[in-house]
């Protein structure tokens, strides 16, 4: 007898006065228990509990058995309809009825056709208390069709290329397997690039010549009538090019022949589905099946992916070779696009399947029964869900309820009728039909009013034994209506308990959490309800624990020695217990060794096999404990030095003590090798929600063999051990059977719970789901309530399937509301969730922020300040206020036609900020908007400041032209970022040495209005370095630097200077810095590659002939370019060294007069000779002999940091 009272256990305290447990129940519905007794004379209403499948497919050769069953007081009558209406089975000689049953029997074996029973049934139980109907049963005979006659004409196919062979199996019901073999009966075998697909064809990526076979053979086999039928054999030939180039010989010119590739690679295409596009819908809890099927040389692969979103992990499994996606349980959540991706080595190509998972309707809520007093209310609930929402309608005792007999005391609201004050006339079966396009729920709760006095259904005077500190349960199994309340007693005069806690379960049962050996005694449950009152004794005696107080220890004795394991017990006088041996987890050898006394086990003569685990184990009729330890044989000594390692594994694992919560697991440890083992470690593996992971579950000492495991509901376990010792840990033990362990509630709820609006008008309820371990049980929902927080609504409630996120519509902008998340599964609820804060959606800011004022702190930074908007006026978190400023046109230049806005963000409620970076002298506007988590409000009227001079820039660009013998000209931009009014320019300038050396610095104020200055009264040939900068009224800008030099009086010196050593002395010192110039840099080059060319053509010619006069060579290419060389002996000398291959010196160059002193040049070409005669033809080509002189090593730099005067430079080229 079971109460539907409360969801939760409720907990009683025990005060001084005598103990009187009272439950006040609150009356929601009553079952009525499945109690014999009870039910003889206990009227109910008729509930079907079996009937046929909604689709019921036949077997034509058998008999037609159509189930119906029901139960109900009286005992109910039932009758069928046929297709909408009355069927009357006494018609119809080959249809009987199971005598005291609805279920049908038609017997078309020894006449009929099935075909004619095709149709759709229903069945009614009927009682004088109501009427329940059965599903719509929809009868269909099985069908196996034949294959059409058809002629296939062989195939012949080249080597590599695709082909499908077609299956299109005969239309079955219901539809047939499909495989395919050869004659012999053989599957065929399939690989990634031989597979079958989901229509039964038969895809080839690219054929072999191991592919040619004349029995393809397509067979479907129809499960229901146990029959296969068989196409005809489809014959295939895969021949090479060569093959075919002989077979076409004849009709072909040579032209038309093949090539010599028998095949060629390919890209891969898709043979299935078409297009690059395709739409597949499913129904949800049913098997999504996606195929693509591709084409290709060589044989492409096939990859998945889900666009928008991860394809999900427990759920996905991969068939025929990754061409097919499957995902099980689908449900609304796999919508979506998944793609398929073919490649190969020459490519890749891809198609997108659309899908979209609809929904036959589920139930939400189902009705339940309703038991009911006179004058009590009640409700039936039917709640259901489906993709599209289906339609909920009522039924009363089969007849629509528009058109049934009305009942005062009924009233319909929807998906729920609401009962008030009934009597015993509402009584009755009400159906509830939820329906949509893609199928129909029908559920029968009947309506039951009965007046019943209390009944006490659990024996009288029943004694309990309980172990002292563990539970005792005392049962109170009751029945009445209106539902009794339950009073619990202890002694026949309330004897009183102190500071104990006692549990009164919803069915009546007292629960003593810890019982101890004050709990012994008589306890009286009562049981009343306003027609009467029933009560009844139960005994509950507490017994002593027994205790294992000696236990066996472990040993390691050497072979042929004597062993002893003590085992001393510890029990209740009043329990008589059994104590026996184990080894080895089973029974004791039958050997004359082993010798068993009161409390000892003794092993004589000890052998190797006698090695084992010994199990002490004592038995009483309320409990049992045990105790086990390990004999180790070794052998005598002398003793092999030892081998140390890691244990070996631990074995035989077992399982005991097997509850709903917790599990005994006990081992026996591996070989330590030398090494004691110090601890192990269990782990388990979820083979339900996380197969093939294991986790860590606990750590035990070394000595221990046995572990209390606390698990978790609806966890399908298994356990393994690992040993350790100091050396390290052993490897895993086999893995134990499994144990799956009940569904319960469950224990926790979501985490992360939160509310935030996406919309102004929606709050988005989201939250971490629990895993598959925290579960608990199947059928995992999460039931979200709400409420606004500043309000005095309750809560709003919905149930949703097991996701993340729920969205309430129609709220109001930004309002506080509490907000819980509950997790349920079918075993009930888990504990109530406490509230989390969360907001509607955000909307814009309505209002400005007022009051805006500037305070210019200098020509670049601003402080801006401003008054804070209403809280209310924001809508949604404050993050903050933005300051929009620009600058708006210069007060120089008031024409610009870009404006380039900037943005600055304060975080939080600030007042204020530094507007940094700002342009001196300009014009700026601004405005400051507040910022919520949807966006910007509106802008504050703009508000203008100005910024004060500042330093100018440097000038953009400064230019020296016109350089003459005593004066230089000077052009140049003004400042980009002027930064206020200039002033003037300040000029100075200074010489530089040939060492570098600074000389006096001239200050010149040029005029502001100036772009272009003349110094006159310079030095000749002199370099100058220039400083130049502008000016504001604030100061001295950024200056810019340039270098130059005054040209060079040639007449002066070479009036000057004779052509001596002290000319080029003179020359030398006047040299100016060309080797940072383009045109010398380009003219080197050509020099050098000249230089280049000539040592190129002389090695090639030195090489084909050897040393050869230059005359003879000269007279053999007739070259008018090659001048003759004249020398003593009329020859290039040989290259006979490494010093001969050195390159000529870099820069080498002579003046115009053609004669430069060695140490007065380092670029001189006289290095390269014995005197100063070498000299340069007209074309370039240098005339003269290399001579045997060592060449001058190039020196690493230049003595003077001066470069050499550009007249110099030009004059020392032909």
């Amino acid at each position: 007898m079971q109460l539907k009272i409360m969801p939760k256990k409720k907990r009683l305290s025990a005060g001084r006065a005598p103990l009187m447990l009272f439950l006040c129940q609150m009356i929601s519905a009553l079952e009525v228990p499945l109690d014999p007794k009870l039910l003889e004379d206990l009227v109910q209403p008729p509930t079907i509990t079996q009937q046929s499948p909604k689709d019921y497919i036949i077997d034509p050769r058998e008999n037609i058995v159509i189930q119906c069953e029901a139960k109900g007081k009286p005992s109910p009558s039932f009758s069928w309809t046929r297709n909408g209406t009355h069927f009357d089975i006494d018609k119809d000689p080959l249809v009987t009825m199971k005598p005291g049953s609805g279920t049908l029997t038609i017997n078309i074996m020894s006449e009929g056709k099935a075909e004619t029973y095709e149709g759709v049934y229903q069945c009614t139980a009927r009682n004088e208390r109501g009427a329940a109907i059965s599903n719509n049963i929809v009868i269909r005979p099985s069908r196996s069709p034949l294959w059409t006659k058809e002629k296939l004409e062989p195939i012949i196919l080249r080597n590599g290329q695709s082909l499908v062979l077609p299956c299109r199996p005969p239309i079955g019901l219901p539809p047939p397997i499909i495989f395919w073999m050869d004659n012999s009966f053989q599957r065929l075998p399939q690989s990634e690039r031989v597979s079958q697909g989901l229509n039964g064809d038969l895809y080839f990526s690219n054929v072999l010549p191991e592919d040619t076979r004349e029995d393809y053979i397509c067979y479907a086999r129809f499960n229901h009538t146990q029959t296969i039928q068989q196409k005809q054999p489809i014959s295939v030939k895969v021949i090479s090019v060569d093959e075919l180039n002989d077979t076409i010989a004849a009709n072909l010119s040579d032209t038309e022949f093949y090539g010599a590739k028998s095949h060629r690679p390919r890209p891969p295409t898709f043979l299935t589905p078409d297009g690059n596009t395709s739409r597949k819908e499913e129904l949800r809890g049913n098997v999504l099946s996606l195929e693509c099927i591709a084409e290709g040389l060589p044989t492409p692969i096939i990859y998945w992916i889900k666009e928008d979103g991860t394809l999900p992990i427990n759920r996905t499994f991969y068939r025929n070779f990754k061409k097919t996606l499957q995902i099980v349980q689908v449900t609304e959540a796999d919508s979506g696009n998944y793609q398929c991706i073919a490649k190969n080595a020459l490519g890749a190509i891809h198609h997108t399947i659309s899908v979209t998972v609809k929904a036959a309707p589920y139930w939400i809520i189902a009705p339940q029964n309703l038991v009911l007093s006179p004058e009590e209310d009640g409700t039936l609930i039917c709640r259901a869900n489906g993709n599209p929402k289906p339609r909920i309608s009522w039924l009363s005792n089969g007849v629509p309820i528009e058109i049934a007999p009305d009942d005062p005391s009924r009233k319909i609201d929807g998906d729920t009728i609401i009962f008030s004050k009934v009597q015993e006339r509402s009584s009755a079966v009400y159906q509830c039909n939820a329906s949509n396009e893609y199928g129909y729920l029908l559920a029968n709760a009947f309506v039951n009013v009965l007046a019943e006095p209390p009944r006490i259904l659990t024996s009288a005077n029943t004694l309990y034994q309980v172990i002292a500190n563990r539970p005792a349960l005392l049962d109170c199994a009751f029945f009445g209506s209106p539902l009794p309340t339950i009073e619990w007693f202890k002694g026949a005069k309330g004897s009183a308990l102190r500071e104990d806690i006692y549990v009164l379960h919803e069915n009546g049962t007292l629960e003593i959490p810890v019982a101890q050996k004050d709990s012994t005694g008589t306890y009286t449950c009562v049981a009343r309800n306003k027609l009467g009152m029933a009560k009844n004794d139960v005994h509950l005696e507490i017994k002593d624990p027994t205790r294992i107080i000696k236990q066996p220890e472990y040993a390691v004795v050497q072979r042929g020695s004597t062993v002893s394991f003590e085992c001393k017990v510890k029990h209740d006088h009043t329990l008589i217990p059994t104590v026996m041996w184990l080894k080895d987890h089973g029974e004791l050898p039958n050997d004359g060794r082993f010798t068993v006394d009161k409390d000892r086990l003794v092993v004589a003569d000890v052998n190797d096999d006698d090695g084992g685990t010994y199990t002490c184990v004592a038995n009483t009729t309320l409990d049992n404990v045990s105790a086990s330890a390990v004999l180790s044989v070794v052998a005598p000594t002398p003793t092999p030095a030892p081998i140390y390692d890691v244990p070996n594994p631990p074995f035989d694992l077992e399982l005991t003590d097997q509850l709903d919560r917790s599990v005994q697991l006990s081992w026996t440890p591996g070989d330590d090798n030398n090494s004691p083992i110090t601890k192990f470690i269990i782990e388990y593996e979820d083979a339900m929600h996380e197969p093939g992971l294991w986790h860590h579950q606990t750590e035990v000492p070394g000595t221990q063999t046995t572990a209390q495991l606390k698990l978790s509901p609806y966890v399908n376990y298994s356990f393994r051990v690992m040993a350790e010792n100091n050396l390290g840990r052993s490897l895993p033990s086999e893995a134990s059977e499994q144990y799956l362990t009940k569904a319960a509630e469950p224990d926790k709820n979501p985490t992360a719970v939160e509310g935030l609006g996406s919309e102004p008008d929606n709050l988005v309820i989201t939250w971490k789901p629990l895993n598959g371990f925290e579960s608990n049980g199947p059928g995992l929902q999460y039931k979200v309530s709400w409420r606004q927080k500043d309000g005095d609504d309750e809560w709003t409630s919905v149930v949703v399937a097991n996701v993340s996120k729920y969205i309430v519509s129609g709220t109001p902008t930004f309002v506080p509301y509490l907000i819980k998340v509950q997790a349920l599964n079918d075993a009930g609820f888990a504990p109530e969730p406490a509230a989390v804060m969360g907001h509607s959606g955000e909307d814009l800011p309505m209002v400005a922020p007022g009051n805006v004022r500037v305070n210019v702190v200098n020509s670049t930074l601003a402080e801006v300040h401003w008054d804070p908007v209403p809280l209310k006026s924001i809508r949604g978190h404050l993050q903050g206020y933005r300051i929009y400023y620009w600058k708006a046109q210069s007060s120089l230049t008031r024409n610009r036609r870009h404006i380039e806005k900037k943005i600055l963000t304060f975080q939080g409620s600030k007042t204020h900020g530094m507007l940094p970076g700002l342009e001196p002298f300009s014009h700026y506007t601004l405005n400051v908007r507040v910022v919520n988590g949807k966006g910007e409000g509106p802008a504050s009227p703009d508000k203008v400041f100005n910024t004060p001079e500042g330093v100018p820039s440097a000038p953009s660009s400064l230019k020296i032209v016109n350089p003459t013998l005593d004066s230089l000209t000077l052009e140049w931009e003004p400042p980009s970022h002027p930064n206020g009014i200039l002033t003037e320019y300040t000029l100075k300038y200074q010489p530089i040495n040939s060492t570098h050396e600074l000389g006096p610095l001239v200050d010149l104020k040029i005029p502001a209005n100036k772009t272009r200055w003349i110094l006159k009264n310079l030095n000749f040939s002199t370099r100058y370095k220039f400083y130049f900068y502008a000016q504001t009224a604030a100061g001295s800008g950024i200056q810019i630097t340039e270098e130059a030099i005054t040209t060079v009086d040639e007449g002066k010196l070479a009036g000057i200077l004779p052509p001596d050593v002290g000319a080029g002395k003179a020359m030398a010192s006047r040299q100016v810095d060309i080797a940072t110039q383009g045109w010398f840099i380009g003219l080197m080059c050509a020099v050098a590659l000249l230089i280049l060319i000539l040592l190129i053509v002389c090695f090639i010619r030195r090489n084909k002939g050897g040393k050869y006069p230059v005359k003879e060579k000269e007279d053999a290419h007739a070259d008018p370019e090659i001048q003759p060389m004249k020398e003593d002996d009329g020859t290039f000398g040989e290259y006979s060294d490494a010093e001969d291959h050195k390159p000529l010196k870099k820069g080498s160059r002579t003046p115009s007069d053609r004669t430069v002193k060695k140490e007065d040049s380092d670029d001189s070409l006289v290095d390269y000779g014995e005197g100063v005669n070498g000299q340069f033809n007209e074309d370039g080509s240098f005339i003269g002999q290399y001579s045997g002189k060592k060449e001058k090593e190039p020196a690493e730099g230049n003595e003077s940091s001066e470069a050499p005067s550009p007249v110099n430079a030009m004059n020392s080229f032909v």
